[in-house]
């Protein structure tokens, strides 16, 4: 059990200023952390309840403008076979997940300027009409023009990881598309003034991240009261510029940040005291790092959304951000039937409806 004596200490502002949370993510004793565990599983208990609401995820493109220095969907991976879902294979998944009563369909790309406004709106359209799912997008840096239209189609949420909140880290590790350069937070603030529910997030351990710069991104999440917040573990790939070792990115050895399953877990917690109301996930990263309870324990540290696999397996092995994913030939019906024995055992139920994020509860 926790030492009572930190009590009166993490109830303090402090403990959750920048210097505070820095403090977090450095402990490293089990007491200590037993505490800050306890008090994200309240947090989300008083605030989300127990209900884990479940996202089904559909891949539709491995495509990518983006030349991103960790991610195996780059422009320049050459070696991977890349595909586009049609409209049909789409709708499947989409009528798969009502049936399995799924609150919300996520539709995930890379940033593929093949799929068009109209195409995609159509879609949309087509989901919304045929089921009762949320739609949630997430298709990388688009116009605004497509952001508008994609939401007067039916979208209701729309996810843009901004990854670091260092913008020298950023600009290192992102390389701009030749027409614009990325701006991340202004987008996510025009995506909020069209009505989605907006998500965001970062990679925890990126060479070269600091625990400044996990701090301040905590504190980001907050100040632009994400609906939705996502982190995960960075985990190499070997086609990639980071993990082959072709771009060489460093923090000190006591300044960087792991990329473990603990550090992941801190993140989570912390997200959670920090924001209270979000949809926060427990990610396939965390399961490919820990298969046996990895979603679970994010689960009893703050989280409480799961996103079952729906893409079809013969995509899904191409959708490959990182190498060696969890479940990555599983079928639907069996994903479903595993998240749903995995809930049950910690003794949380699964959530009905579309989840939305809960405003005022608590």
């Amino acid at each position: 059990m926790a030492d009572a004596r930190w009590a009166p200490a993490v109830s303090a502002p402090s403990a959750f200023d920048r210097q505070g949370l820095i403090n977090w993510l450095r402990e490293e004793d089990p007491a200590c952390l037993a505490i800050l565990w306890q008090m994200a599983d309240q947090v989300r208990r008083e605030h989300v309840g127990d209900e884990v609401h479940l996202r089904g995820l559909v891949e539709i493109s491995n495509h990518c403008v983006r030349q991103c220095g960790y991610c195996g969907l780059r422009f320049d991976n050459s070696g991977l076979d890349r595909y586009r879902m049609d409209a049909s294979e789409i709708l499947t998944c989409a009528h798969q997940a009502a049936e399995f009563g799924y609150g919300t369909l996520v539709l995930q790309a890379g940033e593929d300027y093949g799929i068009s406004r109209e195409w995609l709106a159509g879609i949309v359209q087509r989901v919304k009409a045929e089921t009762p799912l949320a739609v949630t997008l997430s298709m990388g840096e688009r116009s605004n023009e497509d952001f508008w239209a994609w939401r007067e189609a039916g979208a209701d949420r729309y996810l843009l990881r901004f990854e670091t909140s260092d913008a020298d880290l950023y600009a290192r590790i992102h390389p701009p598309v030749s027409w614009r350069r990325s701006d991340r937070i202004a987008i996510l603030a025009a995506i909020r003034e069209l009505g989605y529910e907006v998500g965001s997030g970062i990679m925890i351990g990126i060479p070269g991240q600091t625990y400044r710069s996990v701090a301040d991104d905590l504190l980001k999440f907050r100040e632009l009261d994400l609906d939705m917040i996502g982190v995960g573990p960075y985990l190499p790939h070997p086609d990639t510029p980071l993990g082959n070792g072709e771009w060489v990115v460093r923090a000190s050895e006591f300044e960087q940040v792991p990329n473990t399953e603990d550090m992941t877990y801190k993140v989570i917690a912390l997200s959670r005291v920090l924001c209270p109301e979000a949809n926060i996930p427990s990610t396939t990263a965390l399961a490919t790092l820990n298969i046996e309870s990895g979603r679970e324990l994010g689960l009893m540290r703050g989280a409480n959304v799961v996103m079952p696999n729906l893409t079809p397996p013969e995509y899904r092995v191409r959708y490959e951000i990182y190498p060696d994913k969890a479940c990555i030939r599983e079928s639907g019906p069996a994903c479903q039937a595993c998240m749903l024995g995995r809930i049950e055992a910690i003794g949380r139920r699964v959530g009905q409806g579309q989840g939305g994020r809960r405003r005022g509860q608590g």
